[in-house]
């Protein structure tokens, strides 16, 4: 049996920004600035693909699978990526380790 902790970090690669803690089940894109992060976000939505990431890792839990939606922007920007995802649609349940994507994948 797993207890939800209250709280997880994000920590970023490269550590060009220091590790940011929020609570638990917090949407990335209500919390990451330009001032805590290197993500940016456009729509804040899961349709522009401005926030995409690569999660090089999960520690202490594992973040939700991609919701259908999320999972067909992913299939267009990062294909042969399985650890991409949309940094807008990720709630936090894990420690994580993450990598700017942007528009790098098109």
């Amino acid at each position: 049996m797993t207890s939800e902790r209250s709280a997880y970090s994000v920590s970023f690669s490269p550590e060009s920004h220091p590790p940011v803690r929020l609570a638990s089940g917090s949407n990335l894109s209500e919390y990451l600035s330009v001032e805590n992060s290197p993500v940016l976000f456009g729509c804040r939505n899961g349709v522009c693909g401005t926030c995409l990431i690569e999660v090089q890792e999960e520690m202490n839990g594992r973040l939700r699978e991609a919701a259908d939606d999320e999972r067909e922007m992913l299939d267009i920007l990062a294909p042969d990526n399985p650890r991409a995802r949309l940094a807008c649609q990720v709630a936090l349940c894990a420690d994580i380790k993450i990598r700017y994507l942007g528009f790098a994948s098109l």
